[in-house]
């Protein structure tokens, strides 16, 4: 007997957006890396700007894990762009990670947003995966932090 024969009472369901089964597939994954990976658990992490009206004009969503560092967003409002908003971003979510005790932060883009602005921020390239639509690229980046001050 296989083990696809054995499963026969189970049930497969494709559909859109299910936040129980995101919510239930977070925390079990959450425990099995955390367990893994000695302990380290994972936080959240936002840096926020608001503009004098108190209007959101940019912001930066990431997590910390153990030593790591990660982006998930990055976004400036169209009239706050090259205002030095993202790098301001961006020097504030890795100063947090350094208090928070990471060695090590990663993002990624797409090549046709913003893949030349975190090398002059110190990112290194690591990959690129083909198969964006249109023909475009998600590209890899990682930095090496500073070791926090004691």
């Amino acid at each position: 007997m296989t083990s696809d024969q054995r499963s026969t009472a189970a049930a497969l369901s494709v559909g859109g957006r299910d936040d129980d089964l995101e919510k239930r597939l977070d925390e079990e994954l959450t425990a099995f890396n955390t367990a893994a990976c000695g302990g380290a658990t994972t936080e959240p992490l936002s840096v926020r700007v608001t503009d004098e009206a108190g209007e959101l004009a940019g912001g930066l969503t990431a997590w910390t894990w153990g030593s790591l560092c990660s982006v998930d967003l990055l976004w400036v409002r169209d009239d706050q762009r090259h205002a030095g908003w993202g790098s301001r971003l961006m020097r504030a979510a890795e100063e947090e990670a350094v208090r928070r005790g990471c060695t090590d932060m990663i993002v990624s883009t797409y090549s046709f947003q913003a893949p030349g602005f975190y090398p002059r921020l110190g990112y290194r390239e690591r990959g690129r995966v083909e198969g964006v639509p249109g023909g475009h690229e998600d590209v890899h980046f990682h930095k090496r932090l500073p070791v926090a001050e004691v």
